[in-house]
């Protein structure tokens, strides 16, 4: 395919813009031609395509064919994809489906191969990734990097199998991303030191200078739960060769309003340079894990995009590999046959499953561990309440905003373990999902058993999905590919998961995103307190709690 293409040129490299015309030959671009010194009011601005420099795919409960749809509209040309939730559930058999399934559309994944499959030995995952397994992954063109190493203590402490995925990498030449909330100091130094090289859990400004000093890139994130862009933008300012922007995760119906060029606005409107913020969304992501995507130079891949200003990034049409893939807010990717992979093998549930026993019986009120979750934050903090106890066990208090939350085993019949939580606000009914980082059982929060046991009877029912009940109102979006994606038209799924989540909000909940808070109150290597379903867990000290 041979065409040309007139527009205002943004040379990143350079910090030039000009009025040109590129030639497109066979996929690349053979030639830019420059039209003037000065811009032309009449032409829109032509940039290298985004990329999400750190990405679950199966966060967005879509299969990779029905994320790129979405997300070519915003501009976005390729991502650098941890797949290590379906590796979590289905172990190689779920990371080459992502790949293949990635292979049917016209758009740039980035596999890595999952470091911490399990995430660790304190859940029940369905499946184990050895370091023989990574280094069959890495020695895959289609693999990129080993991904997240969320092991920090492993690498701290010398962890043999740890070390070895570490080595394979750099055997194989590929980047090693890392996951390292919090590390600071000596700890960091040693991380950073094995030779991982990014890390997207900076929610300081303090804590990301400190690792960019180390050698470390640092991801700014802004997904549907963590957000971290205001704590850490500012600093491109001073360190625009080391940043890039990340979604990590991101919800059906955010995709479906924005991505990477969301950030792009946002960071243009607190007064960052364009070109610093064009390097961190177009550039530095390609060179740091050498991705096969243009960067709008002749020779290049004709991976670009049109858009109508440096300050909206509204994008009028999506170029990859000289294919117009979207344009003026339609997708041009055609939907690929889906199939089915899954891991789900529980009985269902009744209400007494989730009864919470207090220690003494006849006492009257239990100091006991509370989470408490942070909107927009994956982190938590650990409280210690005390709550009344009424026949001999200890109910949800929604007067103070304390739930039940409990996380059932998805992968063979075992107790449910069970806790409290503050601040997801419902005042009735019960919100679960199987989707719940990183060993993916069922989580679920409410206010009453019952109800707790029809929103998990929901989601066993359909073998995954996200669930609200309360009283005789139901929904359930459905997720059988692993029981975290959906089957169904990326758009289809962002409008029924609009719906469940504006129930959750009717039933009282005040998150920004309570799903996507949700899934991640079972994430034991985010501090402080989460819950698996092997019990309730110190992030911290990284043992349970007793």
């Amino acid at each position: 395919m041979n065409f040309t293409v007139k527009g205002n040129l943004v040379d990143i490299a350079n910090k030039v813009m000009y009025a040109a015309e590129i030639e497109v030959v066979n996929s690349r671009i053979s030639k830019i031609e420059q039209q003037a010194d000065s811009l032309s009011p009449d032409l829109p601005f032509i940039l290298p395509g985004f990329t999400d420099a750190h990405v679950h795919i199966e966060s967005s409960m879509l299969v990779p064919s029905e994320f790129a749809r979405l997300a070519v509209v915003h501009g976005t040309v390729a991502t650098v994809s941890d797949p290590h939730e379906i590796a979590n559930v289905c172990g190689l058999e779920g990371v080459e489906y992502m790949i293949e399934n990635g292979k049917t559309v016209p758009f740039k994944f980035n596999f890595g191969a999952p470091s911490c499959v399990p995430a660790t030995t304190f859940e029940t995952a369905g499946a184990e990734l050895t370091a023989d397994e990574v280094g069959y992954l890495l020695e895959k063109d289609e693999i990129r990097y080993l991904a997240e190493m969320m092991n920090f203590p492993g690498v701290l402490y010398d962890d043999a199998e740890v070390m070895k995925k570490i080595a394979l990498a750099k055997e194989y030449g590929k980047p090693v991303d890392g996951h390292s909330p919090g590390l600071r100091g000596e700890q960091a130094k040693k991380y950073i030191g094995a030779g991982i090289s990014t890390d997207h859990e900076c929610f300081t400004s303090e804590e990301a200078v400190e690792k960019l000093q180390l050698g470390m890139k640092i991801l700014i994130r802004e997904g549907s739960a963590a957000k971290n862009f205001d704590a850490l933008i500012d600093l491109l300012n001073d360190w625009p060769d080391m940043m890039m922007f990340c979604s990590d995760d991101k919800h059906p119906d955010s995709l479906v309003a924005s991505h990477i060029n969301k950030l792009c606005a946002d960071a243009v409107a607190r007064g960052i340079d364009v070109f610093k913020v064009l390097k961190a969304a177009c550039i530095n992501p390609v060179e740091h894990y050498n991705l096969d995507v243009g960067t709008l130079r002749e020779g290049d891949f004709a991976d670009f995009i049109l858009v109508k200003d440096l300050e909206e990034f509204e994008v009028i049409s999506t170029y990859i590999n000289g294919q117009l893939v979207a344009e003026n807010g339609k997708s041009n990717i055609e939907r690929q046959p889906v199939n089915i992979l899954n891991h789900f093998d529980c009985e269902l549930k009744f209400p007494h499953h989730f009864s919470f026993e207090a220690n003494d019986p006849a006492s009257l009120k239990e100091v006991v561990p509370v989470i408490e979750a942070l909107d927009g934050q994956l982190i938590t903090n650990k409280l210690l309440i005390e709550m009344a106890v009424g026949g001999g066990k200890i109910q949800s208090d929604t007067t103070n905003d304390i739930l039940k939350i409990a996380v059932v085993n998805r992968y063979r019949d075992a107790p449910v373990a069970k806790a409290f939580i503050k601040n997801f606000g419902l005042k009735k009914g019960a919100i679960a999902s199987s989707v719940a980082h990183d060993s993916h059982n069922i989580v679920v929060v409410g206010v009453d058993d019952e109800s707790i046991a029809k929103a998990v009877n929901l989601i066993i029912g359909c073998k995954g999905g996200v669930s609200c009940v309360s009283g005789s109102e139901k929904q359930v979006l459905p997720l059988p590919v692993a029981g975290l994606m959906s089957a169904d038209d990326g758009y289809k799924v962002a409008e029924s998961y609009t719906r469940i989540d504006q129930m959750a909000k009717r039933l009282g909940s005040t998150l920004s995103s309570p799903f996507m808070t949700l899934s991640f109150m079972a994430l034991l290597v985010i501090p402080s307190l989460k819950l698996s379903d092997k019990g309730l867990f110190d992030g911290e000290t990284f043992s349970f709690v007793k």
